[in-house]
C-alpha cells in the first residue's frame, strides 16, 4: 500500500491474540480453510502453481523461497483474526482515537508575516475519534495513499497545530517528506 496505509496495518496487527502460523504448511493450510478449501484460489494468490499448494498441505515442501515465503506471511498477516482487528479499529474511531508518531516535514500556509518554510518536525501527537475514524473509514474505501496522508495532515493540523481551535484559526498544514510514521490504536 503506502508508508501511512502500511503503518495502519501494523497498528491493528498489534492487537493480536494469536501469534500468526509459523511454518510454511501451517500458513498454506490456514489460507486454503480462508478460501473454502480451494487450493486453486491459494495457488493464484501466491503466484504458484496449484500442486505446489497442494504439496504444502501436505507438508511435502517445508522451506519456501524468500518471495514466496515473504507474500505467505503477508496474505497470512492480512487475514489473521479479523474480528480482534475489527475491534480495535471500531473502538479507535469511536472511543479512544490514536496516536500518530512521525517525522515528517511541515510547511504552512498562514496570515502574511509567519513563518511558513517547511522544516522537518518529529510529532508524536493523540488524535481524536473523528479523525481516526475518517483515517480508517478512507482507508477501508480504498483510498489511494495520497489521501490518507492528507487526512492524517487534518488530524494533525487540528489537534497539533492549531491545538483543537484554540490558536492559529486560517492555518493549513502541509505534511510532505514523510520519515516514518506510526500509528497506535
Amino acid at each position: 500500500m503506502g508508508i501511512v496505509g502500511d503503518s495502519l496495518d501494523r497498528a491493528a496487527q498489534a492487537g493480536f491474540t494469536r501469534p500468526i502460523p509459523k511454518s510454511a504448511g501451517a500458513q498454506v493450510r490456514y489460507l486454503v480453510r480462508q478460501h473454502k478449501g480451494s487450493t486453486k484460489a491459494v495457488a493464484a494468490l501466491l503466484g504458484v502453481a496449484q500442486r505446489t499448494v497442494e504439496r504444502y498441505v501436505k507438508d511435502q515442501i517445508k522451506k519456501p523461497k524468500q518471495g514466496l515465503a515473504e507474500r505467505l506471511a503477508a496474505e497470512v498477516r492480512r487475514r489473521w483474526q479479523p474480528l480482534v482487528r475489527k475491534r480495535a479499529r471500531d473502538k479507535a474511531a469511536k472511543q479512544t482515537g490514536m496516536v500518530i508518531e512521525t517525522r515528517a516535514r511541515f510547511g504552512f500556509t498562514a496570515a502574511p508575516g509567519t513563518s511558513d518554510d517547511g522544516r522537518m518536525r518529529r510529532i508524536t501527537q493523540h488524535l481524536a475519534p473523528e479523525h481516526a475514524a475518517r483515517l480508517l473509514a478512507a482507508q477501508d474505501a480504498g483510498a489511494p495513499e495520497t489521501q490518507l496522508q492528507k487526512i492524517a495532515a487534518e488530524g494533525l493540523q487540528e489537534a497539533y497545530f492549531k491545538d483543537g481551535g484554540n490558536r492559529a484559526p486560517g492555518l493549513l498544514v502541509e505534511f510532505t517528506d514523510i520519515d516514518y510514521i506510526e500509528v497506535n490504536l
